[in-house]
């Protein structure tokens, strides 16, 4: 992690949603900005499933974040009037306590024997960060894919602590088709031979599924329309051709990312947190959405989608929409135009980030 990722130890021990609990914790945790006298300018970033808390660059860490066009002095989110924060989820293995961690009561990792992990456990947790800095109420709550379901969690056990909400690319509870898919990315890790019950190693690596479980990832985070766009029938010799190779460059495409993506995420981590968000639902304890809002939330509210997105599918945040305004907030909503399917939200930063300034910037 670079020298601006900063770490906080959680309560002792800190009890899960299901049961459970982890006899010492911590998270990683990167800022932008200055906190102004009143600490009332915070914008709180929760992050997708792979992501850690390098958002954006710094003077102290020149690496482009994930959302790096986004974030900054004068950019979208503008950290010349807000004070940024983004906390790597708990159960990740980029900084904060996950399954990759050493468990201290064995001296190995944890692997299988972490605590079942919620959605509503990261909220909880991320919270205690918030209560560290000293910031009662949140300016805004900033929540894309899985981070969206964090902020509903978060709004659902701390209610009314956020003036403003924005929910990207998102929704209250996963289809039964983004379900499906996840389904397959975990299969596809746990029946590695290499996986061995969580018990692989550094030298022998569940490769094989983890690269499996990208590729279906990538499928899922794109859309048809894109995929034609960029590669059609374009034929190529990227790799060694075998009897049944690769012969089109949509596959050398997936295939390079899901080598990159290997070395880089813990199958452990991935597994639990893609279970978190297949179990989340924020109407599990309420008669219906617009009520979880009425209790929960008062005030401005941003709700931005795709029409591309088959993972979080545009009536899913139409959902939220209407639930929003039926429970009596400003509502803003776009269905913005893309064909990068759900990660528009990653690539086509101009398209989000101009309703998200301007939403972000009233009053």
């Amino acid at each position: 992690m670079g020298p601006a990722t900063r770490y906080f130890d959680l309560e002792q021990p800190f009890k899960l949603y299901r049961g459970g609990s982890l006899p010492h914790a911590r998270l990683a945790w990167e800022s932008w900005g200055e906190l102004d006298e009143n600490r009332s300018n915070a914008v709180l970033i929760f992050t997708g499933l792979s992501p850690g808390a390098h958002a954006a660059s710094s003077p102290t860490d020149r690496e482009p974040g994930w959302w790096e066009d986004m974030i900054g002095p004068g950019r979208y989110i503008d950290t010349d009037r807000h004070f940024v924060l983004c906390v790597n989820s708990l159960g990740s293995c980029m900084g904060s306590t996950g399954p990759a961690s050493i468990n201290p009561d064995t001296g190995k990792p944890w692997r299988l024997t972490f605590p079942d992990l919620a959605i509503e456990d990261i909220a909880r947790a991320t919270r205690l960060v918030v209560d560290h800095l000293g910031i009662e109420r949140l300016h805004a709550l900033i929540g894309p894919s899985m981070g969206g379901l964090t902020a509903l969690a978060w709004l659902k056990q701390f209610p009314e602590s956020t003036r403003k909400l924005a929910l990207i690319s998102t929704a209250c509870s996963a289809t039964p088709m983004a379900i499906a898919i996840r389904s397959l990315q975990r299969e596809a890790i746990v029946t590695d031979r290499n996986f061995r019950d969580g018990n692989y190693t550094e030298d022998a690596w569940p490769e094989v599924g983890m690269r499996l479980a990208r590729k279906l990832g990538m499928i899922s985070y794109r859309s048809a329309t894109e995929w034609q766009q960029r590669f059609a029938r374009q034929s190529q010799d990227y790799f060694p051709p075998t009897l049944f190779g690769m012969r089109f460059a949509v596959e050398s495409y997936l295939e390079t990312h899901a080598r990159k993506f290997v070395g880089q995420f813990d199958p452990c981590s991935y597994l639990y947190l893609s279970r978190a968000m297949d179990m989340f639902d924020a109407c599990d304890s309420d008669e219906s959405l617009k009520r979880m809002f009425d209790r929960c939330f008062s005030g401005q509210s941003l709700v931005l989608g795709v029409k591309t997105d088959i993972l979080f599918p545009l009536v899913q945040q139409k959902e939220l929409a209407v639930a929003l305004e039926a429970s009596g907030n400003e509502v803003e909503y776009h269905e913005l135009p893309s064909v990068q399917g759900h990660d528009a939200f990653l690539a086509d930063i101009p398209t989000f980030g101009k309703p998200i300034r301007k939403w972000l910037n009233e009053s």
